[in-house]
């Protein structure tokens, strides 16, 4: 059997990820229209349906529907995250220092500029600080799914770029999450969290390349995460970090990534923005917008992200830190840079864990939609304009 190479991986994960772009606009859409229609009461009274696990005397789940699909479901794509950064860790763009540079740098400059920002907006409103994260993210399904409208205007280098950076930012944001969003932890809980984890190490260590006892373990895991306080997704992501890359003519990694790939792009992800996206624009005016939460975090990821993303690859690049790909112009950086701004479905995720009243929920929707949209016109705009071939001198790029 004919191994595909890794720039055939690329190409197919990015027209993936490029489509499942599509699905996640239009629930989204959906759930605006339903959210600003009579039906808003009945699509409320959905997500707020009980819905209960209990298996005897040992484990008792009650919830609503919609923190089933922000815990439950979106452990999948957490888990599916996980996987696609130790891809790129073991056989991609993240493989090396000298590939990772730039992604690295300019992932950074686009959650600390971002958060910043967002700060400074909300400095007289303590009660808002919590958000500070909810900018720093990047979606790189919309983000991708943009750049494919585009066709062969926008070099492949460019999206393998914005999907570094965007997995980069991942990794940042599960980080965040587990570091500032985690309260009130039952140590007993976590610590029973550790035999799921040894019995997948064990497995990995064993080399054994089927992935059901790597799911059964998980769900295990996911249970104990989410008694523990600590938040349940991140189980997700410790059990792809366990999944074996290759053992001998086995790829479970790849074949699993392949396998839920369109699982997380088609089903989950849609669910999850039809459940969160639906924000009533009734009554809301400017005065809305320009309310310090909202307008911190659309600012943090209209402004924050071209300064932080694009500021960070022009420093690398003038200290010699980092190098551009040849074919990808100045131009082009500065597109990505706007549509790293694009923070929708990490956004809505973390702003679900920093605040619970439904004012700042709707205030945050509020600003994550307004911001992710003004950065997709924007980005759309400058990289339509750009330049179909490589410049091939920099100094010339740079005037592109």
């Amino acid at each position: 059997m004919i191994q595909p190479t890794p720039t055939q991986r690329l190409r197919e994960f990015i027209g993936g990820e490029s489509a499942g772009g599509v699905a996640l606009i239009a629930a989204a859409a959906i759930a605006l229209c339903i959210a600003n229609s009579p039906l808003l009461g009945t699509y409320q009274s959905f997500l707020a349906t009980p819905v209960s696990f209990t298996a005897g005397d040992l484990v008792a789940i009650d919830k609503p529907l919609l923190l089933w699909i922000n815990d439950g479901l979106m452990a999948l794509f957490f888990f599916l995250v996980g996987l696609e950064v130790k891809r790129e860790i073991v056989t991609g763009q993240l493989r090396s220092w000298k590939q990772a540079s730039l992604p690295v740098y300019a992932a950074l400059g686009g959650m600390v500029v971002p958060a910043l920002i967002f700060v400074a907006i909300n400095a007289r409103s303590a009660a808002n600080l919590d958000g500070w994260a909810i900018p720093a993210a990047t979606d790189i399904a919309f983000a991708l799914g943009l750049l494919a409208l585009l066709g062969s205007r926008v070099p492949v280098a460019l999206k393998a770029l914005l999907l570094a950076i965007a997995i980069i930012d991942d990794i940042g944001a599960i980080v965040i999450i587990a570091l500032f969003y985690t309260e009130n932890m039952n140590l007993a809980a976590l610590g029973l969290a550790l035999v799921p984890a040894a019995g997948m190490l064990l497995l990995n260590r064993m080399g054994i390349a089927r992935t059901i006892p790597y799911f059964l373990l998980g769900a295990f895991l996911w249970i104990c995460v989410l008694k523990s306080g600590v938040h349940a997704t991140l189980a997700g992501v410790v059990t792809a970090m366990f999944v074996p890359n290759a053992t001998g003519d086995e790829r479970p990694l790849e074949r699993l990534e392949h396998a839920l790939h369109p699982w997380v792009a088609f089903l989950i992800l849609p669910i999850f923005a039809f459940a969160n996206a639906g924000v009533s624009f009734a009554g809301a005016g400017v005065e809305a917008l320009l309310a310090p939460l909202s307008l911190g975090i659309a600012a943090g990821l209209v402004v924050g992200k071209q300064i932080g993303v694009f500021g960070a690859c022009w420093i690398a690049e003038k200290t010699r830190l980092a190098t551009i790909p040849p074919e990808v112009t100045w131009r082009h950086l500065y597109g990505l840079a706007c549509l790293a701004g694009i923070g929708f479905t990490m956004s809505l995720f973390i702003g679900g864990l920093a605040f619970t009243d439904a004012g700042q929920i709707d205030a945050v929707k509020m600003g994550v939609l307004t911001g992710s949209l003004i950065s997709a016109v924007i980005g759309m705009s400058v990289l339509a304009t750009a330049p179909r071939r490589a410049v091939p001198e920099r100094g010339v790029a740079a005037t592109a």
